[in-house]
C-alpha cells in the first residue's frame, strides 16, 4: 500500500504512523472553517449594502427550491461542528434555535461555536479514535469508530455546508472566491 491514501488512521507512510490526532483533525478545522465562513458572512453584508439589496434576500437563498437556506448552511456548519465534539469526546454541547434571521446574528453563532469548541481539552479526545460513535441514517443504525467518523463524516459532512454556503453566495454575486475558501494560511 505504499503510496496509497487511507482513511484508516492507523495507516502507515513510509514505515512511519500517521501523526495527526482526532483533536488535530477537529478542533481546528472545524473553527478554520467556521471563520471562513464569518468572513463570508462579512463580504456579503458588504454587498448587500453596496449593491442595495435586502439582506434577508441573500440570508434565505437557496441553491434550488428542496436545499437550505444560506442561514440553513451556517445552522448546519455550527451543528456538525459541536456534535461532533460531544460525539468524539463525551462532552456535553450547547443547543442553539435555529432563529437567526440577520448576518449579526448568524456571526454571532459562529462566534459561540468556536468559543466551544476552543473550550474543550485536548485531553479529552484521548481514545476518541477508538470510542464507538452512533448515528442513524433514517431508521438504519451506523455505529463507527471515532476516526472513520471524524474523517468519514464529520469532514465531509461539515464541508459540505460550508461549500454550499460559498456556492449559494457565489450565485447571489457576492464577490468570493477559491482563495476565500481557502482562507489564509499558517506560514512556516
Amino acid at each position: 500500500m505504499n503510496g496509497t491514501v487511507s482513511a484508516d488512521p492507523r495507516h502507515k507512510t513510509g514505515g512511519n504512523p500517521l501523526s495527526l490526532s482526532i483533536y488535530d483533525v477537529s478542533v481546528p478545522v472545524l473553527t478554520r472553517g467556521l471563520n471562513i465562513l464569518s468572513t463570508y458572512l462579512d463580504k456579503a453584508e458588504a454587498h448587500t449594502k453596496e449593491k442595495g439589496i435586502d439582506p434577508s434576500v441573500i440570508i434565505h437563498a437557496r441553491l434550488f427550491p428542496d436545499m437550505l437556506p444560506l442561514s440553513g448552511q451556517i445552522q448546519r456548519a455550527s451543528d456538525t461542528s459541536k456534535a461532533a465534539m460531544g460525539r468524539l469526546t463525551g462532552v456535553e454541547m450547547p443547543s442553539f434555535p435555529d432563529t437567526e434571521q440577520t448576518f449579526g446574528e448568524l456571526k454571532e453563532r459562529l462566534a459561540k461555536t468556536v468559543t466551544f469548541l476552543q473550550s474543550v481539552d485536548r485531553k479529552a479526545f484521548e481514545g476518541s479514535e477508538e470510542r464507538k460513535v452512533e448515528m442513524k441514517f433514517g431508521s438504519d443504525p451506523v455505529v463507527l469508530s471515532g476516526a472513520t467518523f471524524a474523517l468519514s463524516f464529520m469532514i465531509p459532512n461539515f464541508f459540505f455546508h460550508v461549500t454550499t454556503a460559498h456556492d449559494i453566495l457565489r450565485h447571489n454575486g457576492v464577490p468570493i472566491g477559491k482563495r476565500d475558501y481557502l482562507g489564509p494560511f499558517d506560514k512556516v
